[in-house]
């Protein structure tokens, strides 16, 4: 989970292959049910009630907050006290999929079309936001449709029960307690009563998909009404994305990135936010953008950075810093691109990617963990082996291959199996 929201897609899909698991174990009922709930709520008087009195929490909303719940067992990553977490061995060995099936075309048609409709609709509200924070209004409005559809995704859980249950057993109990304190500071500052501090099924807050600790840093009156309302306010709801990317370090005036076209002589080993360069110097080494325009003349003396998430598959990039800031949302450079890609289609009425994705995802990911660990082995820097193709491993990848005499793809395949050892 990423570590200041979660966004209601994505919470979806994780849900159903969590859910399997949760669902797997005999959850309690009758009586076992009722005696774990009189340990959980003895555990919320012994633990929780101290802490948030500690931290400004009143009994009053103390009482109105924690009093008399259940633990809820449907969530994903909720255990029966005592019982094991589940291996994941099966994860490790399963493939990873080809980037191309996150763009659906019909999914981002028509949250263009509804983004550019509320575009319009709250023209003013955005126009106001962005010269507040900086941000770009088709940014602001391609995060509100990807994380809650537009505030009309339906939020079935009160965030309150969803903290505490987890915050009792779940399997990082450490990370979900922080956040119960913070969302009973949310309730106790009185923007929202307990009842209505509604949520996703791992506690992420209304329609800008904030957990409770990103609320109470991010989060803003935008509407002036007193409550910083992002359940309901679309203009709290709207600025309060946009305050969160500006707090991020959103660069103003400047694009998120470009689709491009690297040649064939040019090393696709050079991506990363570490090797950093004028966009000017990508451009002389006959980088262009596939759209056939230049780069905007602001953006040459910037800082730019390659992107291959496919290497040489698939879609070639320069980014600038606020895709990184974008990716400070959801940690996934796809994430980015997606918003990046519909934010286009609004604002300019945009299209797919050019390039197509080639067929790449088809490895398990132990494949490719061996792969990673044969790189590091030969001293190279892969970041995290995780048996994903992060950007170190891909420029590593890249950069063993043209040493061996084969022709750079910086991604992981088949036939590298053998050879990388």
């Amino acid at each position: 989970m990423r570590a200041h929201t979660i966004g209601l897609a994505v919470a979806a899909a994780v849900s159903l292959l969590s859910s399997g698991a949760a669902l797997a174990q005999s959850i309690p009922t009758g009586a076992a049910a009722a005696k774990y709930d009189a340990e959980f709520n003895a555990w919320l008087k012994r633990e929780i009630w101290p802490e948030a009195k500690k931290a400004g929490v009143s009994q009053k909303t103390l009482e109105a907050a924690l009093t008399g719940l259940t633990i809820n067992w449907k969530l994903p990553d909720v255990l029966v006290p005592g019982q094991k977490p589940p291996k994941e061995q099966a994860q490790s060995q399963a493939e990873f999929s080809s980037p191309g099936a996150y763009f659906s075309e019909k999914r981002l048609q028509g949250l263009a079309a509804t983004g550019r409709s509320l575009a319009a609709t709250h023209a003013a509200t955005l126009k106001r936001i962005e010269a507040t924070y900086g941000v770009p209004g088709n940014i602001v409005i391609a995060i509100w449709g990807r994380e809650s559809g537009f505030g009309r995704a339906k939020l079935p859980n009160s965030v309150i029960d969803v903290l505490a249950t987890k915050a009792y057993a779940s399997t990082r109990k450490d990370m979900f307690r922080a956040e119960l304190i913070d969302a009973l500071k949310i309730a106790e500052s009185g923007d929202v009563p307990p009842s209505r501090m509604m949520g996703s099924w791992a506690g992420a807050l209304g329609q800008p998909q904030f957990m409770p600790s990103s609320y109470l840093k991010y989060a803003v009156d935008f509407d002036g009404d007193g409550h910083r309302d992002i359940w309901n306010s679309v203009p709290d709801a709207l600025a309060s994305i946009a305050n969160y990317l500006s707090k991020r370090g959103w660069q103003r005036d400047r694009d998120w990135g470009f689709e491009v076209s690297i040649p064939g002589d040019v090393s696709c080993a050079q991506e990363g936010p570490d090797l950093a360069k004028p966009v000017s110097q990508w451009a002389k080494m006959g980088i262009t953008r596939v759209s056939g325009k230049g780069f905007p003349s602001n953006d040459l003396s910037a800082d730019g950075m390659m992107l291959v998430p496919a290497g040489r598959h698939g879609p070639e990039f320069v980014v600038t810093p606020n895709f990184y800031v974008i990716k400070e949302y959801n940690n996934s450079d796809l994430y980015a691109l997606f918003i990046g890609n519909l934010a286009d289609r609004i604002a300019y009425g945009g299209g797919p990617f050019k390039a197509e994705w080639g067929n790449v995802g088809s490895m398990l990911r132990s494949d490719v963990l061996a792969m990673q660990k044969a790189l590091v082995a030969k001293g190279y820097d892969v970041g995290k082996a995780d048996g994903l193709a992060g950007f170190k491993t891909r420029r590593s990848l890249g950069d063993w291959q043209a040493k061996n005499g084969l022709k750079p793809t910086c991604f992981p395949d088949a036939s590298l199996k053998t050879k990388l050892r």
